[in-house]
Order: C-alpha cells, then sequence, then structure tokens
C-alpha cells in the first residue's frame, strides 16, 4: 500500500508528518512523494489562515477525483478548530484532528477494509498529555527537528491555536533525550527543540526549558541546538544567563513581536510593550558579553485600527532592535478569534502596500546586521549541495551562506569566514577541513 502525505504549516506540523510517515513504513505502508499515484492520501492542515483551510481542502479534493478509489484523510489544525465545518467535508473519507495521531493508521486500516466513512474529532480537554510521536530520522533535512510541547494557554486576539492545538502540555524529558540519543547515534549533529509555545515548557510538569537545553546539550554527538519561537515576556534573567553559559546553543533567538506599535501591542492582547521587548533582547546581548547575537522576528502589518502612525513606529522598531531576518506577512481575518470582529478592518491593498513596505525596510537593516558580520569566523552545518563541491547551509547566527567546501557531503560541519552578501546568501570560504559527515 502507498500513501502520499500533504503537509501545511509550522515545524511542528512537519514533525508530525514526519512521525506519522514512519509509524506507515512500519507497519508495511510505502511513503510516495506528491504526484505520484497512492492508495492513502493524507493532509496535515494549517489553520492559522483562511488561505491555509483553502489549500488543504482543494488538495484533498484534487486526490479524491484524480483517485477516486483511494482513501483521503483530512486531519490537524483545521479539523479540530472547526469540527462542524470539517465534517462536511465529504471528499475526506475519514476527518480527525490533532488528538490521538496514532489512531489514523487504525483508522485509514479500517477504512481499506470497507469501514465506512469515520469522523473522529476528540475535543481538547484539561488534563490531556503530551502524545508520544517518535521521530527516527528526517528524510529532507540535515538537522533534527524535535516536537518538545504542544499547546498554548494564551488568548491572543488574532489567533487560533489555541483552539486548535488545546492547553500546554510537555513532552516528557526521558522521551526527547532517548529521540535525540537515536538521531545523534544517526549522525545529526544539530537538532533544533520545536513546540507551540517553547517558553512554556516544562510549566505543566514542574521543569523549564533551560533545564531541558543543558541537558540536551550533555547529549553525545549533538554540537548545536536551536530554539522555536520565543515569547520575550517569559525569558526570565536567570533563564537568559543559564541558555548563554551553554555553548552548544546557537546564539539566534526567534522572539515573537507581531507589532513594534505598543497601541496594536495591545489590541493583539500580547503580553509585553516595546519595552519590555527590548529589555529582553538587552538581557540576551549583555549574556553574552560581546559575542554576536542574532534576532529573528515574525510581524503583521494592517491588523484591525493600525494606523499609518502604528505602522510607522512598528517599522521604526524593527530598525531599533536590528533583526537579522523579519517575516513579515499581512493581517488575515480569522473567523473564530477575537479581532474578526474589531472593527476598523484594514482594506487588503493597504495591507499588502504595508507588508511591500515593511519587507523593503527589514531587508535594509539585514543587509546592515550581514555587512558588519562580514570578516568574522563562524561554523556551517552544509546542507543543500548546488553541486560536487559546493553548498548551501547556516551559521550558528543562522547566516544564510555558500560556500565551496571540496571533499565535504551534507551534514558536515565547517568552519568558514564570511564575506559578502549578494542579496540572497554570504558568499564564505573555509578556514580549515570539516570533520567526517553523518552516515548515510
Amino acid at each position: 500500500m502507498r500513501v502520499c502525505f500533504y503537509t501545511l504549516g509550522c515545524k511542528v506540523n512537519l514533525n508530525e508528518t514526519e512521525a506519522l510517515e514512519q509509524l506507515f513504513e512500519k507497519n508495511g505502508f510505502t511513503v510516495v512523494p506528491e504526484g505520484q499515484p497512492a492508495d492513502v492520501y493524507i493532509v496535515n492542515s494549517c489553520t492559522v489562515t483562511n488561505f491555509g483551510d483553502q489549500k488543504s481542502r482543494k488538495w484533498l479534493r484534487r486526490a479524491k477525483r484524480e483517485n477516486p478509489g483511494a482513501v483521503t484523510v483530512m486531519t490537524g489544525c483545521w479539523p479540530q478548530a472547526f469540527p462542524e465545518a470539517a465534517a462536511k467535508l465529504m471528499e475526506a473519507d475519514l476527518v480527525c484532528g490533532n488528538t490521538d495521531r496514532r489512531a489514523i493508521l487504525d483508522h485509514v486500516q479500517a477504512l481499506l477494509a470497507g469501514h465506512e466513512r469515520i469522523v473522529a474529532i476528540t475535543p481538547h480537554a484539561r488534563g490531556e498529555t503530551f502524545e508520544e510521536l517518535p521521530v527516527d530520522r528526517f528524510e529532507t533535512h540535515t538537522r533534527a527537528f524535535i516536537k518538545v510541547e504542544d499547546g498554548c494557554n494564551r488568548r491572543c486576539a488574532y489567533c487560533i491555536i489555541p483552539k486548535a492545538r488545546g492547553p500546554v502540555r510537555s513532552r516528557s524529558e526521558a522521551g526527547i533525550l532517548a529521540e535525540l540519543e537515536k538521531l545523534a547515534a544517526a549522525g545529526y549533529r544539530e537538532v533544533v527543540l520545536s513546540a507551540i509555545s517553547l517558553p512554556s515548557y516544562g510549566a505543566d510538569t514542574g521543569t523549564d526549558l533551560y533545564t531541558l537545553i543543558e541537558r540536551c546539550a550533555a547529549v553525545p554527538g549533538i554540537e548545536r541546538i536551536r530554539l522555536g519561537s520565543l515569547d520575550p515576556d517569559m525569558l526570565t534573567p536567570e533563564g537568559i544567563c543559564r541558555m548563554a553559559a551553554v555553548d552548544k546553543l546557537c546564539p539566534q533567538f526567534h522572539l515573537s513581536l507581531q507589532s513594534g506599535c505598543d497601541a496594536t501591542l495591545r489590541r493583539m492582547r500580547r503580553p509585553y510593550t516595546t519595552a519590555q521587548y527590548l529589555e529582553a533582547v538587552d538581557r540576551l546581548r549583555a549574556a553574552y558579553g560581546g559575542r554576536a547575537v542574532a534576532f529573528t522576528t515574525d510581524c503583521i502589518c494592517g491588523f484591525p485600527g493600525e494606523s499609518e502612525e502604528d505602522f510607522e513606529a512598528s517599522c521604526a522598531f524593527l530598525e531599533q532592535v536590528g533583526f537579522l531576518r523579519v517575516h513579515v506577512f499581512p493581517y488575515s481575518r480569522r473567523e473564530g478569534t477575537a479581532a474578526y470582529d474589531f472593527p476598523d478592518q484594514i482594506h487588503e491593498r493597504a495591507k499588502q502596500d504595508r507588508s511591500r513596505r515593511m519587507h523593503a525596510r527589514a531587508e535594509a537593516v539585514r543587509r546592515q546586521v550581514l555587512a558588519a558580520l562580514e570578516g568574522s569566523e563562524d561554523t556551517v552545518l552544509l546542507e543543500t549541495p548546488l553541486s560536487a563541491t559546493v553548498f548551501t547551509g547556516y551559521t550558528r547566527l543562522y547566516v544564510p551562506v555558500v560556500v565551496s567546501a571540496p571533499g565535504c557531503a551534507a551534514g558536515d560541519i565547517v568552519p568558514v569566514r564570511l564575506g559578502r552578501y549578494d542579496g540572497e546568501r554570504v558568499r564564505a570560504e573555509l578556514t580549515a577541513p570539516a570533520r567526517p559527515a553523518r552516515p548515510v
């Protein structure tokens, strides 16, 4: 039996799909890429925006139309957040959400045996625990992504994720370390700790993210640890110092922003001000004692009520912090969120115009940050080969580079000196030979 997966959304979704693929493989299925015929088609949906919902439905409908005898599955955040609407998608033979992912295999096997259509969406509930979905490998990545937490207890005005993902629940430290040891044995040298609310790790189990980082760093074979998104107000002064003391932790921090204007942050119901955000940035820089630290973030343009002055304040804040990279996107009105009914909705054309303008200013800041790093030295995890000797990759600071590394392979970590930024990547050169690549 052949199964094809289609995934939208965040790193957590990608991690879960990878786990499901391996679960199906261990039970006799062959995973095939998109475009090849299959017996089962599974969509792991994202519901952050309406556009994500539309893409999920469109892909599944096409799969059913082109393969009428195949079993089709709609799972993920959209069915969990909007169960009634998802249940009406008759092109899906199985509709299920984000709970009890392992049951997808049993449901699919039942459908292949002739069972009637199944709708199995279990609501999130207080006290539910983290569902273990271990991953042994990552087919298309040279770094490993480990899901350590699920759910969010915050109620930001624009966000549907708490409804889709439920309350905070942390994975056991033993489960994380066991998976990390297997990945290290397979040759993975860099791990990314991913989550829905990463700083919330341990809030329900009596531990914390900082302890987890320290213990992950002690796993033999792991040389670099990278973190997913962090809420700045959830970082403590003690925790920042503990992170800075972990040499294996990459000094690149994705601090969630959403707006650089205090008035907009209040309307978004974000629990911090720009001053508090800057305080977290300053503490991180101070903790590293002059060593380079990089910051990346996300920013929304055109949130309801955002004036041109608010937008300008947000742009100026991006310049003040000096972000290495900013993911800029227009506000997407999301049914089921408080902001959906807010007054003073911004016209789509204005949102797109502000996004273009902010992106241009963020790119100018990026060029300044990368120019300041020219001539500095760092290490690069080689990722995509462009030829037999040329690779792309990222430094510890998350600087994208292209480097000629004869005799090396994807998965090697090599020392480099950074050169000029060409608008896409930084040209770098080796400063010493690489170490052996991970096993194939």
